[in-house]
Order: structure tokens, then sequence, then C-alpha cells
């Protein structure tokens, strides 16, 4: 299919069929949703492919009973993993300074590290780092300071940095279900659900914390809610 097509495929499955769809093929749609854009290509998200009839069946009470998980085939799980900046930021530090060796001019290698060493080491672990939301009110009082000089990113509370994380992990979730699509099978975006369960099940850490839950299967004749409905564009289009 083209893009245009697998866009229009997608929809939110509300019923599938009970056939099983390949657990290989929903493994590399996952391993393409990893390819997805993200925050300072930070990655702090796991993702969690639910393939267990009795694993199946309590995620499916814990989604409320939902028809879009009490017959789904599989299921994936999109968690955030805020808590393990401090090694993701190690790995990218890592990775840009090779970069910046393999690819940059001699000359401009080391102020080209250094810059990347301040952005990983110094400025990634300042703006995720929590503590009841104390050291979020910090960092609000220093970029609005900073903010009457020059333009400056004034979303840096600890609420704000974890809406970025899970604005990330959502658009991971996305690529995965076109990557679905693409495969000719159906998913469904959950929100409805006990997350204190889901993480129960999952026996995750605390600091991890549930995107969204992505049923997975092929679609009954009848499992989706009728014709797709969006606002009319001219609403929602903004030509500036």
């Amino acid at each position: 299919m083209t893009l245009e097509e697998i866009i229009n495929y997608r929809r939110s499955v509300r019923h599938y069929k009970n056939q099983p769809i390949d657990v290989e093929k929903v493994k590399h749609c996952i391993q393409l949703a990893t390819l997805a854009p993200n925050s300072s290509n930070m990655q702090l998200w796991e993702f969690y492919h639910i393939t267990n009839p009795e694993m199946l069946k309590k995620l499916a009470i814990a989604c409320l009973g939902q028809e879009s998980a009490t017959t789904a085939q599989q299921m994936v799980v999109f968690v955030t993993r805020q808590d393990l900046y401090r090694k993701r930021a190690k790995k990218m530090m890592a990775l840009e300074t090779q970069n910046v060796l393999e690819n940059s001019p001699v000359i401009k290698q080391e102020k080209r590290s250094k810059s990347w060493k301040v952005y990983y080491d110094r400025i990634m672990p300042f703006l995720y780092f929590r503590f009841f939301g104390i050291f979020g009110f910090i960092r609000k009082i220093i970029v609005n300071i900073v903010g009457l000089f020059r333009p400056i990113v004034y979303q840096v509370s600890e609420n704000d940095m974890r809406v970025v994380v899970h604005k990330s992990c959502a658009l991971a979730a996305q690529t995965f279900m076109l990557a679905m699509a693409n495969e000719k099978y159906d998913t469904c975006p959950m929100e409805g659900f006990d997350s204190r369960k889901v993480k129960s099940i999952l026996k995750l850490q605390y600091g991890a914390e549930i995107n969204m839950v992505v049923s997975c299967g092929i679609r009954q004749e009848n499992g989706v809610w009728g014709e797709r409905m969006r606002i009319p564009f001219d609403e929602v289009y903004r030509k500036i």
C-alpha cells in the first residue's frame, strides 16, 4: 500500500476475529516504532509485547473489559521510562561524540564534542530530574529570567517534562499502528485502563508510566464503529 492507503486503512478496531496473527510480524512493527522521532533522541520508552493468553485476559480486565481488549489476539503496552534519563543520556553522548569524530573536520571536533557533553551530561539531567515538583519550580524561575534576554523554552516544569516523554512515546505508538496497517493487521489505541493494575501485571518499575495499550488483531466486519468522521478541514486548517 502507499502511505495514503495505509493511513486510510488504519482504523480503531473494537472487535477482532478469533484469528491468530504472526508474532514475528508484530515484533517487526515494534522495531519500526523505535525509529519514531523523539525529543533529543532520549528514547525514554519501553514496549511490552503481550502474546501469552493468560496475560491477555488479565490485561483485558485492567482495560475495563472493552471489546478492543477482550477480543485482542495480542497487545503492545507503550511505557515511558523518564527514570532512565541518565542511562539514555550517556548512550546518546557516546553516540554523538563518535559521530563528531567520524564526520566533523578535525579543527571542529573538540568544540563539538564539548557541546554534546554539556548537552547530554548537564542539560538533560537538569531537565529530567524530578523531586516533588520543587526542581521544576527552580527551572521555571531560571528560564523566566533568561527569557527576558533571549528566546527560550519555557515548558520545563516537572509536569512539562513528563508531557514531553509521553508525546515521544505516542509518536512511537502511532508509527507502530501504521506499520501494522501495512501488514493488514488492525489495532486500537486504548487510554481507558486501570494504570495501577497494568503496572502490577507487567511488574513495572516505580518510575515507569503507561502511555497507552494497543490491542492487535484482524477486524471483524462489525469491528469498526461506522464511517470515519473528521471535523471539516477548513475548520482546523490555518495557512499563514
